[in-house]
């Protein structure tokens, strides 16, 4: 694997890397990441690349425009500094793990992709708790989906999707304007359709609530169903391997979110974590033990959530200045 990393940028399929207009001597910091990245990588694991570039001069000053490049083959995105610093400072957990790679994993980087690499905690905030914990519970509502669909009958696939809205619904108050507890209830009882034996109802009981923030609850409520029900009349059965990726991922989420709360570092290599993420990912674990795996590393990132010291907000005004002395630098 170490041979195979060292001769990366001299393989002819990564050439565009040398010879895109917006690459080549542009790019300022690039890292291997996805499985490699994590450490939970297997015999057929894709080698997955991301990068930062600053824009050249026609990009900033001019009519070009350039946010960032994809390379679908090898799995490459490059992001532009001001793109990369703008996804850092809503606390993008796959930007933030970027900055956080394993020096023996950095393919290249020079005096600006150090400076940004860096300055990382700038972009730490408790943004966090609602990015990783989001992307965790995402993790989790592919898992159910992929169980639901292939596995449950009616009724057991309906209380997995009041599962999941409940799970969503936890963080309606972080991005909406707050209701008494017990306001919006979901319920499953007996249906009426013929096509199902039970399905969820929900109660509401609000007082001048406004409109377009349960316009915005009502689609994330809409959302979960629809993809359900997308998933249910699809006919291809997802792997079992790929249900076991989604699971470890869920837990390296939660356990790497609550390792950035507490300690303000950010460590994407899980060393620690290793064998267990390796038995998750090859299927060691039953179903029901992978969930109650998931509610104990749940309570811990909520914990590490209501403990942490980092500031409410990103440092918006060192980060930028951060930006204008790397362009100044470099121009």
């Amino acid at each position: 694997m170490e041979a195979m990393i060292k001769d990366i940028l001299s393989d002819k399929k990564y050439e565009f890397i040398h010879t895109n207009e917006n690459l080549g001597k542009n790019i300022i910091y690039l890292t291997l990441s996805g499985s490699i990245g994590y450490g939970t990588n297997i015999g057929q694991s894709d080698i997955d690349l991301r990068g930062v570039a600053i824009e050249k001069k026609e990009n900033i000053y001019g009519f070009q425009n350039f946010e960032q490049f994809e390379d679908g083959k090898t799995d490459t995105v490059i992001y532009s500094l001001k793109k990369f610093v703008s996804l850092a400072m809503k606390g993008n957990p796959n930007i933030i793990e970027q900055l956080g790679t394993r020096e023996d994993h950095i393919l290249y980087i020079n005096e600006y992709g150090k400076r940004l690499r860096d300055n990382r905690q700038l972009f730490l905030s408790k943004r966090i708790i609602h990015t990783f914990g989001n992307y965790a519970t995402a993790q989790l509502r592919r898992l159910q989906n992929a169980l639901a669909r292939d596995c449950y009958p009616q009724a057991e696939k309906e209380r997995h999707i009041l599962n999941t809205l409940n799970s969503q619904m936890k963080y309606f108050s972080d991005r909406y304007t707050s209701f008494p507890e017990g306001s919006i209830r979901l319920n499953i009882d007996k249906s009426n359709k013929e096509s199902m034996d039970t399905e969820i109802y929900m109660d509401i009981h609000i007082d001048k609530y406004p409109v377009r923030d349960f316009v915005s609850i009502y689609s994330e409520i809409s959302n979960i169903i629809r993809e359900y029900e997308k998933l249910n009349h699809r006919n291809r059965k997802k792997g079992e391997d790929k249900l076991f990726k989604h699971a470890m991922h869920l837990i390296r989420l939660l356990i790497m979110g609550a390792e950035i709360l507490e300690t303000h570092e950010i460590n994407t290599y899980r060393e620690k974590e290793h064998e267990l993420l390796m038995d998750i990912r090859q299927g060691k674990y039953s179903y029901e033990e992978l969930f109650k795996m998931v509610e104990v590393y749940e309570m811990k990132f909520r914990q590490a959530a209501e403990a942490t010291t980092l500031r409410e907000e990103p440092d918006t005004a060192k980060a930028e200045q951060l930006l204008i002395s790397i362009y100044e630098d470099y121009f």
